[in-house]
């Protein structure tokens, strides 16, 4: 009994090692053996650079519900990119709003605005795409706000006929005093995203800034996000799916721990039905490289706080068993992992904050996965408290 207890708790914690330290290292060192990617072409200035070619026409599409207090400013931030008017077209989707989003959008300037019932952001987005012009369609939220070269940035990545999809950089803004820590969290996954992209396909995106060709365009269940879904269905269909950080946006963060465990409490939620049946566990159509992508860094990391509750079940079987003192030093750090979250509340130290939201993030992966199970999940979507 004690030797199948000790295989639990080690494989258990070395999972967790695996996908939350160990395979970022393993990309690092990857990257290293395999030594630097084919640079880009040099920037040519003065009167030697020479004329730009034509870029793709391009839609940019910002599905909105109930976004009266930022539209303008969002689409006022589209028509300043540097792009070419002509070879920009702007889609405003609004979702069944009840606010005047769509009159805003109009006296703005933006260039399509549609009036919908509600079906939720990806159907917004659909029936965008549907009526887009542009040989690029790319997206972005109505509290995201883009560089003025973003657009040229993301769209450049389509030079390679084998991308078909594109993410930027997006950075969140937290305010003075605000104790979510999801900026510390983002750098990391964001440093994973550029090494998967520069040995293979990016696992995942983001929904501020992202584009697809529009022959590659997917319509997917519209209770499943395009951050998580449309990366890995391109892979499969034989392309890939690429981080370009020169294009970058910002939004603004959710201030509160609570806030943000709600936030993603309901992603979880859209990401489980993705898992589940949306054909991410089968490995049809994965490249062998990227399948192993696709188990460290989402398979295993939704699987986190199930690893957690065997680790910590094993752990006090081997103590209670009298196993080896070190089993004691493991559940200490384990209940010392608890504490520093708890006090985080009180004490807010860095370390002890970053505890927390640790701990906080692999419990909304646990709670999505209740939700879905319990009652579904809606296509429908509200904006999170202190993002506008």
């Amino acid at each position: 009994m004690r030797i199948v207890l000790e295989v639990v708790f080690w494989l258990s914690c070395g999972l967790i090692v695996w996908t939350q330290a160990g395979y970022a290292l393993a990309l690092v060192l990857l990257a290293r053996v395999l030594g630097a990617p084919r640079s880009a072409p040099a920037t040519v200035t003065g009167t030697d650079r020479a004329p730009s070619p034509e870029p793709p026409r391009l839609s940019l599409i910002v599905a909105a519900h109930d976004e009266e207090g930022v539209i303008a400013t969002r689409v006022a931030n589209a028509l300043a990119l540097d792009y070419p008017r002509d070879r920009l077209e702007l889609i405003v989707a609004c979702d069944g709003c009840a606010d005047a989003t769509g009159a805003r959008a109009r006296e703005a300037g933006a260039d399509l605005v549609l009036e919908l019932p509600r079906g939720g952001k990806i159907r917004a987005q659909d029936a965008a795409v549907e009526r887009a012009g542009g040989e690029i369609v790319a997206f972005s939220d109505a509290n995201s706000f883009w560089e003025a070269d973003a657009a040229r940035a993301l769209v450049a990545a389509f030079a390679d006929p084998r991308v078909g999809y594109a993410c930027g950089q997006v950075r969140f803004v937290r305010g003075a005093g605000e104790s979510n820590q999801e900026g510390v969290y983002w750098r990391y996954e964001l440093g994973i995203r550029a090494l998967e992209s520069r040995l293979s396909s990016i696992t995942a995106g983001n929904g501020a800034i992202y584009a697809t060709r529009r022959d590659a365009y997917l319509v997917v269940d519209p209770i499943m996000g395009h951050d998580l879904s449309l990366p890995f269905n391109v892979v499969k269909r034989g392309r890939r799916a690429v981080y370009v950080p020169g294009a970058r946006a910002s939004e603004k963060m959710v201030p509160s721990l609570g806030g943000e465990f709600a936030r993603k409490r309901r992603m979880m939620s859209h990401t489980w039905p993705i898992v589940m049946r949306g054909g991410m566990l089968s490995p049809r159509g994965y490249p062998p490289g990227y399948a192993l992508m696709i188990l460290s860094h989402r398979l295993l990391r939704y699987a986190t706080p199930g690893l957690h509750l065997l680790a910590l079940a094993a752990n006090v079987a081997l103590v209670l068993t009298k196993a080896e003192p070190l089993y004691t030093v493991t559940l200490v750090l384990q209940l010392a992992l608890l504490l520093a979250a708890s006090l985080a509340g009180i004490v807010p130290l860095r370390p002890l904050l970053i505890a927390r939201y640790y701990v906080m993030t692999t419990a909304s992966l646990a709670a999505g996965l209740w939700d879905w199970l319990r009652h579904g999940t809606e296509a429908a979507w509200e904006a999170p408290e202190g993002t506008r």
